[in-house]
């Protein structure tokens, strides 16, 4: 097995610089988490639609797709796929399509610890 170890240390920088900058608003502005989580989709796909976070993903793989960037990311690739066989109706359901894998996954997970974990109010130690 090979260990290409400049890839991870790039998945590494590039994940952790994005998550170390969102850490960073919600520390340092009145920013309510949400609304950065909201900010970060954007973000990608902004930058996805001027064709900026593809070089960004092909550069840093899961560093750069794991981070809600890249949730933002998959949503406007799979919109302009979409548009492109469909037409003007993909702009209402290759978003979905193409994230489609993930939403599902995270709701999978969710109930499962949900299920699995004790609930208990944040700061209380019972």
């Amino acid at each position: 097995m090979s260990w290409d170890l400049f890839l991870y240390a790039k998945v590494f920088l590039v994940g952790g610089a994005l998550c170390a900058l969102g850490e960073f608003f919600c520390l340092k502005t009145s920013w309510t988490p949400a609304r950065i989580l909201v900010c970060y989709i954007l973000v990608g796909v902004a930058l996805s639609a001027f064709g900026l976070y593809g070089p960004l993903v092909e550069f840093a793989g899961a560093g750069a797709t794991v981070p809600l960037t890249g949730f933002g990311h998959s949503l406007c690739q799979g919109v302009i796929h979409s548009v492109q066989e469909r037409g003007w109706i993909g702009a209402f359901c290759g978003g979905l399509t193409a994230t489609a894998g993930g939403i599902a996954a995270a709701i999978f997970f969710g109930t499962i610890v949900a299920v699995v974990a004790k609930p208990r109010m944040k700061g209380k130690n019972t």
